[in-house]
């Protein structure tokens, strides 16, 4: 059994690592060529403002009174310059966005591993293609982009990343710190020459990161006063480095400016997910080389945000955030970032058609060129008769567009050039999307194969070992043999034919491992062969009832991860099961209270989504409550003619009573705290990430009883979970808790349907207690059922609250009782623990059903 466990974990690390790597591997390739546009630039230099957080609407909706929050950008867009929607993509977090806006591309998975800020890959990014760039802004963002950077051309300056506090006294102050920094570095260059020079070079970049609306939103939601005036002074701040900078370089119209965010957020102040609240952002361009606004009297545009924004006449120019990168390039003329995938927006230039159609053809061999290194790629690693090229961009295609591009550039045909060269960036992504997913449909069966296979062995196995279906058959040594070595030969063959490809070395294990999987699978041909005999035995309109049960339960299962209130329906049809059993009969009181426990439960799935409201006198109430159930389950331990009392699981138990208590008033007093903006008291900070330690260590000196166990486990993760919960969540591991005690006693009733002896009373039962293997019983048909109950539960802990969204959409609200400052790790880390509190009562609650059934647990 050992043995066997280890392989299941083995085999479950290959499935999990396996889904990054096949799903989530790096697009990025290297080894092209830098392609730059022939012709002069318009501008010299650009300045780049990123207000992170900020939604479209928000900057461009006017207020009751018809004002705008941001009247400087708005006269830009009105008179000056371009506007639009740049559409982010998911995960809308702002180390991708970033990448998306500077390096055009959009980021991997992996990046995730490091937090968001180192670069788990390197990238070519418009900072690095510049002569110079200076950035000020968060330590989260700019350093990512220095350290991608060839050379030392690429400037940042950071506060401390203790500045980012969700609970200081106004976020705004981050921005204030850029444009004060902006500021003094201009006036100080006007004394340092080199300085000076550096600065009236071409090509350089300006970079403000702007923190504030963002930490804002997540400290006070979008729609706060503290979010409006957030953006309130941005406006002020942008009008001010605008006219501060075009007087540094004498007003010479060589400067170009953009505006606009890496992700916007949620009502409920949270991003990360594909709401249209946190993927459309703001664009607004001017200065050099942009054109001015263009009016019109009707846009193709399906939603009502023109008449919202009172923009109807003005040309709204959309575009994907990725073609910010190439807009950036082409205005002060530098070559377009290697990996860039982003498409020119030629609507936004005020140049010549001749430049619009070179600049074009530059962005179309860019791309192209990303294309052919990815193409050879695949084909060094793939025999040349199973390489199966993308036939729509075939060498001779590629020579057509390209030759055909230049001759209408060449004839003066610019509309021609320009539309051919968009045919042939669609092509190019294509292709590289066709490549860069070669191998996922063959990886993919490999996987799956080798996780069917590991399931019909942990099924056969449990046959073997814990039923009387089959009939234990002695093994033909020369049969083994041949089956051993013809598998072997298998595993060979494919090893070889990986091995001529060189192909990396995930490849082998995720190829070879169905081999002995499925050796295992078929040294057990005598248990299927007796489980089919044992299967065709019984009546038809059993077998099909059956099936069409646990079809149905699946099913259930299977659309719960997509719509949350099909758990609610399981947990009504488990509401009434005791009705159509002999439970009801023998056991009304534990029927009635499974009936009214899984109803409230029914509920939480029918809830908004934790984090869109916060809701703290709830969350207080809770605690209190738990309070209450604890102090009455104190009574029977205090009893003197209690004999399975022990003064020390007195102790543990008051020490579990205090943490309840402590957390109920952490959260209380830290809510209390952050909304009067006095920041994170530190003494709740070390009550609760002592509570946090304690919960892990009481419950292993509590009583051994398992009753009593279980009641500290629910208690020591209940004080964790208040801390972590901001609305109705709080009562969701309490409710939850209360099923699976019921459930236990349920199994209990349910078992005397099948006359079997029963251990004691599970209120008394020592789970320390030596357990006789004798006493172990054979599975049976309701074990199915239970087991699909486990699951149903493990899956309603997981979704019961949205639990899932709050990880794509994380609100840091949930972790201020620890910390209020940014930290990623420390954050997320806090999350998961959040997710996996309900997992851990479920599971506990199923071994305690395992040994009170009297059913091995292995």
């Amino acid at each position: 059994i050992p043995v066997f466990i280890l392989a299941g974990l083995l085999v479950h690390c290959v499935f999990l690592v396996s889904i990054f790597d096949i799903y989530f591997s790096s697009p990025l390739v290297h080894g092209m060529t830098p392609q730059q546009t022939p012709l002069l630039p318009p501008a010299k230099r650009l300045v780049l403002f990123v207000a992170d957080g900020l939604r479209a609407d928000s900057l461009y909706e006017l207020n009751s009174n018809g004002t705008s929050q941001a009247p400087y950008l708005r006269g830009i867009l009105e008179n000056n310059g371009s506007w639009g929607i740049s559409h982010t993509r998911v995960p809308t977090e702002s180390r991708p966005g970033h990448v998306a806006l500077i390096a055009g591309f959009y980021e991997d998975v992996s990046a995730v591993a490091k937090g968001w800020k180192e670069n788990p890959v390197e990238f070519d990014s418009v900072f690095n293609e510049s002569k110079y760039t200076w950035s000020w802004g968060s330590p989260d963002i700019l350093p990512m982009f220095a350290k991608g950077a060839t050379g030392d051309h690429v400037y940042t300056f950071c506060y401390t990343a203790e500045s980012e506090d969700f609970g200081a006294e106004d976020a705004a102050e981050l921005d204030m710190w850029v444009f004060d920094h902006v500021k003094r570095f201009l006036n100080s260059s006007r004394s340092n020459q080199t300085l000076f020079s550096a600065l009236n070079e071409e090509k350089v970049v300006l970079f403000l990161h702007l923190l504030g609306i963002d930490t804002n939103g997540h400290a006070h939601r979008p729609n706060s006063r503290e979010y409006k005036e957030n953006i309130k002074k941005v406006d002020e701040g942008v009008k001010e480095i605008t006219s501060m900078i075009d007087s540094f370089y004498g007003n010479d119209g060589k400067t170009a400016f953009i505006l606009t965010s890496d992700h916007g957020m949620t009502d409920w102040g949270s991003h990360g997910a594909g709401h249209p609240s946190e993927t459309l952002t703001p664009l607004i361009v001017w200065g050099a080389g942009v054109n001015h606004p263009q009016k019109v009297t009707s846009q193709p545009f399906e939603d009502n945000f023109l008449k919202e924004w009172k923009l109807e006449n003005l040309k709204r120019l959309d575009v994907n955030q990725a073609d910010i990168a190439p807009l950036m390039a082409s205005l002060i003329g530098v070559p377009f970032p290697l990996n860039s995938v982003g498409t020119l927006p030629l609507d936004y230039l005020n140049n010549s058609a001749h430049f619009k159609a070179e600049s074009m053809f530059t962005n179309a061999v860019q791309i192209l060129e990303q294309f052919k290194v990815k193409m050879s790629q695949k084909k060094e690693t793939t025999l040349s008769f199973l390489f199966t090229p993308f036939k729509p961009l075939a060498e001779s295609e590629q020579i057509n567009f390209l030759r055909k591009a230049r001759l209408y550039i060449q004839q003066q045909k610019y509309d021609d050039a320009v539309s051919l060269c968009k045919t042939l960036i669609n092509l190019a992504l294509e292709g590289l999307s066709y490549y860069h997913t070669y191998d996922r449909l063959f990886l993919g069966l490999s996987i799956a194969m080798s996780f069917v296979g590991w399931t019909m062995y942990v099924i056969l196995v449990i046959i073997k070992t814990h039923t009387n279906l089959t009939k234990t058959v002695q093994a033909n040594n020369k049969e083994s043999a041949a089956l051993f070595y013809g598998f072997a030969f298998v595993g060979m063959i494919i090893a070889f034919f990986l091995l001529i490809q060189t192909c990396p070395w995930t490849y082998y294990i995720y190829c070879l491992l169905p081999v002995p999987v499925w050796y295992a699978v078929v040294r057990e041909l005598p248990v299927i062969q007796g489980l089919a005999a044992n299967l065709l035995s019984l009546r038809i309109s059993h077998s099909i009832g059956f099936l069409l049960v646990c079809t149905l339960g699946i099913e259930i299962l299977v659309f719960s991860f997509f719509y949350r209130f099909t758990l609610t329906i399981g947990l009504l049809v488990f509401a009434v099961w005791p009705r159509i059993t002999q439970i009801w009969v023998q056991a009304k009181r534990t029927a009635l209270t499974w009936t009214l426990l899984c109803v409230l439960l029914a509920i939480f799935p029918l809830m908004p989504v934790v984090g869109r409201e916060s809701n703290i006198p709830l969350v207080i109430t809770t605690g209190l409550l738990t309070f209450l159930i604890s102090c009455f389950s104190l009574a029977p331990l205090c009893k003197s003619e209690n004999k399975y009392r022990n003064n020390e699981d007195l102790k543990v138990h008051f020490c579990q009573m205090l943490n309840i208590a402590l957390s109920t008033y952490v959260v209380s007093s830290t809510h209390d705290s952050l909304k009067n903006k006095q920041g994170l008291p530190i003494l709740n900070q070390i009550i609760s990430w002592m509570t946090l330690v304690s919960s892990l260590v009481l419950p292993l000196l509590s009583s051994t009883f398992l009753f009593q166990r279980l009641f500290s486990i629910m208690l020591s993760l209940m004080s964790t979970y208040l801390l972590l919960s901001t609305g109705y969540e709080a009562l969701f591991p309490l409710v939850l808790s209360g099923v699976m005690f019921v459930w236990i006693k349920m199994e209990q009733e349910a078992l005397q349907h099948y006359g079997l002896s029963l251990k004691p009373k599970f209120a008394v039962f020592n789970f320390t207690c030596a357990t006789d293997i004798t006493q172990f019983r054979q599975l049976h048909l309701d074990d199915v059922r239970r087991s699909f109950f486990f699951v149903f539960f493990i899956v309603t802990a997981f979704f019961g609250t949205g639990n899932i969204a709050s990880v794509n959409s994380f609100d840091p609200a949930s972790v201020y009782c620890f910390l209020t400052v940014f930290s990623p790790f420390m954050m997320g880390g806090l999350l998961v623990l959040k997710v996996v509190i309900p997992f851990v009562l479920v599971s506990c609650a199923f071994e305690a059903v395992q040994v009170t059934t009297q059913l091995s647990s292995k």
